[in-house]
């Protein structure tokens, strides 16, 4: 009986321990989001956790350790987020509805922790997460990429580049607005952004999607 009381109390600290990382994470993400990543100091990060300084110190010796952690585990989810977003498309799904399902996945990360878009976007992010940054971009590039060469299989890899660089750019721009509103406006702002997305991409991918191939369950449906 001792050496299983003895076991269970490590298991308890840890536990105890992730729970306050997750909690001073989560305040770190409001400070972030309210004053900047250069303005924040640990003693905001600390108030707004509801402990003492000295607490704080016991798991990140610095701000910048924290925006790191907070950093890592935003691009964790956003990696799976847009594995879900860009998977590929069934031919018989109609244009709008291919990128109306990917644009709402990713607003939905955004608007769900805004602080991933203060932190990476911010001029003054730590170097660590800028290069984490950059590699995701890179990643989700090529993701973009795999996606529009199954739309456009004759185009040259220059021109897919090319046009997966377009669609992030609109998507990005589009992003800030929408995060600067809430409410309707807010909706209303991201139907912008899906129609926009779709004007682009419906000249260059034609009727290769909403069609049913011959012998194919459904009706056709076209754009």
């Amino acid at each position: 009986m001792a050496e299983s009381q003895e076991k269970e109390q490590p298991r308890r600290r840890q536990a105890r321990g992730e729970r306050r990382i997750a909690q001073l994470l989560e305040a770190a993400a409001s400070v972030f989001c309210t004053t900047g990543y250069t303005a924040a100091s640990t003693n905001a990060i600390a108030r707004e956790a509801g402990v003492s300084p000295g607490t704080l110190y016991q798991f990140f010796p610095n701000k910048e350790a924290i925006a790191i952690e907070l950093g890592d585990r935003l691009m964790h989810q956003m990696r799976d987020t847009f594995g879900e977003a860009l998977a590929p498309v069934d031919p018989a799904t109609p244009l709008e509805e291919a990128v109306g399902a990917a644009v709402d996945r990713f607003i939905a990360f955004n608007c769900d922790h805004p602080v991933f878009f203060a932190l990476m976007h911010g001029p003054d992010i730590p170097g660590h997460i800028a290069e984490e940054h950059d590699a995701l971009h890179a990643t989700l590039l090529s993701r973009i990429e795999g996606l529009l060469s199954s739309l456009l299989p004759d185009a040259r890899p220059a021109d897919l580049a090319r046009t997966a660089h377009m669609c992030l750019g609109l998507y990005k721009a589009g992003l800030e607005l929408v995060l600067g509103h809430e409410g309707a406006e807010r909706d209303a702002y991201v139907q912008e952004l899906k129609n926009v997305l779709i004007r682009y991409l419906e000249p260059l991918v034609g009727d290769r999607l909403g069609r049913v191939q011959a012998g194919g369950a459904g009706s056709a449906t076209a754009l």
